[in-house]
């Protein structure tokens, strides 16, 4: 699979999320989307990205942006990982890893020589129209939400 660029329409994809119910890209259309994909609910990286992103959830409303991170963990354990660090953002839950294959985050890894596949932390900045505008790949936590906040500004 070619990964998506800047440019590319992005893939639809409708997953059940936390707090009930199913989030579908097609609902927001018209307005910007930050979609993050992570590898596992209230580990280390991924809480921080998960709270930095929470705390300028305010800023990305003002924009009419919306922020969803997904991650193959269920619904109920993102529930429960919401409610521990009093996230804000929605949090989707794709066990089946279909939209995690859409966006070509669903990568062989290795760890201590061993190889398994896993998320690949990622971030794709949708535009109104369904367009990608920006990609980030290999995710590096530190400042991370604050720079995708700025390239939604400059939307």
């Amino acid at each position: 699979m070619t990964e998506l660029t800047a440019g590319d329409m992005a893939p639809d994809f409708s997953l059940p999320r936390n707090g009930g119910g199913a989030v579908s890209l097609s609902d927001f259309a018209g307005k910007p989307v930050i979609l993050y994909f992570y590898p596992k609910d209230d580990t280390s990286g991924c809480t921080t990205e998960a709270i930095d992103f929470s705390g300028l959830a305010a800023d990305f409303e003002k924009l009419g942006a919306l922020v969803i991170g997904v991650s193959p963990d269920s619904v109920k354990s993102h529930d429960k990982f919401s409610a521990k660090h009093s996230l804000s953002v929605v949090l989707a839950s794709d066990e089946e890893h279909k939209a995690l294959e859409a966006y070509g985050v669903w990568k062989e890894k290795s760890m201590y020589g061993k190889t398994y596949m896993g998320v690949e932390r990622s971030t794709f900045l949708i535009d109104g129209s369904g367009k990608i505008a920006e990609t980030w790949r290999k995710v590096k936590v530190a400042g991370h939400a604050a720079a995708v906040l700025k390239a939604t500004q400059a939307l």
